[in-house]
């Protein structure tokens, strides 16, 4: 980094005591320097001009790589034998942070709740519905009534900071109930886990490649008509080096015609 910037003759960071963020002039930089990159990689990668080559930076929501998204990417690394992509898994908020500042290429998250900066193209890849699980053998007194159940049974609540926590505050809303919080987690797998030990009941989205009926301890409870849905997209800013790649996936989702496609049943073991 100190040698781009002697080479540049301007510093390129903002450097704090634990921390080195873009400066104006860095950020300013990133479109070139992913430009150069980009053309490097395509000298180096072969001359198969259809074929999607190179590194590609992404951060992912652990739920998404449990569901649809990680199809799709299968899909494509089987199609791009060049093609490297790195995941960093987080939550939707810290990406938006970074893809706008250029160190991710892009990111798989849920609908902002909020305005987007203008540099950032959110698109939609797929829905989930958000439904309450329940366990089939729960160490508590569980009511018939999905509502009932949702006032009186032990409620393992998606963190309320994230944007998936406050679509289960939507859901609860909507269902006019008062939980009985007890315990706040930021993971869906940590969540089916409780769940299907016993322990309590919860609100989630249906991610596409859980298996929610194995083994037989946990079930699906319809809830009245909420309507509330998590809505999971690629984020990415408006111009940058990798948008071939991102158009790969957008173009993936809109040939299932908005669906959480299964490539995984077809996959070679």
């Amino acid at each position: 980094m100190r040698a781009l910037e002697d080479a540049l003759k301007q510093p390129l960071f903002h450097r704090g005591g634990r921390s080195i963020v873009l400066n104006t002039a860095g950020r300013r930089a990133i479109p070139l320097i992913e430009e150069l990159v980009l053309r490097y990689e395509e000298l180096v990668g072969g001359r198969d001009g259809d074929s999607l080559s190179g590194t590609v930076v992404m951060g992912a929501l652990v739920s998404a790589l449990m569901g649809a998204f990680a199809d799709a990417l299968w899909s494509l690394k089987q199609d791009n034998a060049r093609l490297e992509v790195k995941l960093f898994a987080g939550q939707s908020s810290d990406f938006a942070k970074r893809v706008e500042q250029g160190l991710l290429d892009a990111a798989i998250v849920t609908r902002p709740p909020r305005a987007l900066s203008s540099s950032l193209v959110w698109t939609q890849l797929y829905v989930e519905p958000m439904v309450l699980i329940v366990p089939r053998r729960p160490h508590f007194e569980l009511a018939k009534d999905p509502l009932q159940m949702l006032r009186q049974a032990p409620f393992i609540r998606f963190d309320r900071e994230t944007w998936t926590g406050l679509l289960v505050k939507d859901v609860l809303n909507r269902c006019a109930v008062q939980v009985r919080d007890e315990m706040e987690l930021n993971s869906v797998e940590a969540i089916l886990a409780i769940v299907r030990q016993g322990f309590g009941i919860s609100i989630v989205p249906k991610l596409a490649n859980v298996g929610w009926s194995e083994g037989g301890d946990l079930r699906i409870v319809d809830l009245p008509d909420i309507g509330v849905t998590r809505r999971v997209g690629l984020l990415e800013r408006s111009r940058h080096a990798r948008m071939r790649f991102t158009g790969a996936i957008k173009q993936y989702f809109a040939d299932a015609g908005g669906r959480a496609p299964r490539a995984a049943a077809s996959r070679k073991t």
